[in-house]
């Protein structure tokens, strides 16, 4: 990681996150999920979390469903 220093203030450039959002099916992911109530529970918390955040579900990385996003900030 890089740190750069300008009069004063420092600044520090963050480290590129790890885990990203990608375009792998959701769906695919349940699917491989065993045994097979643990994958028919999945589904149906798919379904309650569409509902409840108003948001399409995405894959970040290759084992997080996610729903919407949220900017953290830190004081």
């Amino acid at each position: 990681m890089d740190l750069k220093v300008c009069s004063e203030l420092k600044f520090y450039i963050m480290a590129e996150l790890k885990t990203k959002p990608n375009d792998l099916p959701v769906e695919d992911f349940l699917n491989s999920i065993e045994p097979e109530q643990k994958r028919k529970d999945s589904f149906l918390l798919l379904e309650m979390m569409k509902r409840t955040t108003g948001h399409e579900p995405q894959m970040w990385g290759d084992s997080i469903v996610g729903f919407g996003t949220y900017h953290y900030k830190y004081a």
